[in-house]
C-alpha cells in the first residue's frame, strides 16, 4: 500500500508541476469531490483487505486516475463525449 501511495504522490506531484496547455478544465467541483470520495473508498476497502487480488489492482488504478483527473480538473474521456461540467465564467 505504502508504494501505491508514493507512485500517486509523485503522479500526483509530476502533472500538477507540469500542466499541458492543452488540457482545459472540463470537470466541475462537484465532480472531482466526488472521484476523490470514490478514491479514498476505494483505498479504504483495500487497506482492510475487502477488496483482493485482480479486482483490487484494477479498482487502484481506477482510484489513481481518479485522484489525478481530480487535482487537474481534466478528464478526457469527457473531452470524448463532449461534457463539461466546469462553470466558466463568461
Amino acid at each position: 500500500m505504502d508504494k501505491v501511495l508514493m507512485i500517486s504522490f509523485f503522479l500526483v506531484t509530476c502533472v500538477k508541476n507540469h500542466k499541458l496547455s492543452i488540457m482545459k478544465k472540463n470537470m466541475g467541483g462537484a465532480d472531482r469531490t466526488i472521484r476523490v470520495i470514490l478514491a479514498l473508498g476505494v483505498g479504504a476497502l483495500y487497506y482492510f483487505n475487502v477488496i483482493t487480488g485482480t479486482l483490487a489492482y484494477i479498482l487502484l488504478a481506477l482510484a489513481v486516475i481518479f485522484v489525478l483527473t481530480s487535482f487537474v480538473s481534466f478528464c478526457p474521456l469527457y473531452t470524448l463525449f463532449g461534457i463539461n461540467t466546469c462553470k466558466v465564467k463568461n
